[in-house]
């Protein structure tokens, strides 16, 4: 089972400070959160939806 994300046990050093990378996990945290509700679904489902769409779209430009 995976814990989540928990900064204070990563051994990887990074180009980030530490406050950066805790706005970075509040955003991902809230798109996640976001994703999961139906009102996502229903964006979805009729053709409005920009948010997580327009960073699907980036990521496939960008060879991801």
């Amino acid at each position: 089972m995976e814990r989540g994300f928990n900064d204070s046990k990563v051994d990887v050093e990074f180009s980030l400070p530490n406050e950066q990378i805790q706005v970075l996990l509040k955003k991902y945290k809230k798109i996640k959160k976001y994703q999961k509700s139906s009102l996502f679904a229903v964006k979805t489902m009729d053709g409005t939806e920009e948010i997580v769409s327009k960073m699907v779209e980036e990521s496939r430009e960008g060879g991801f």
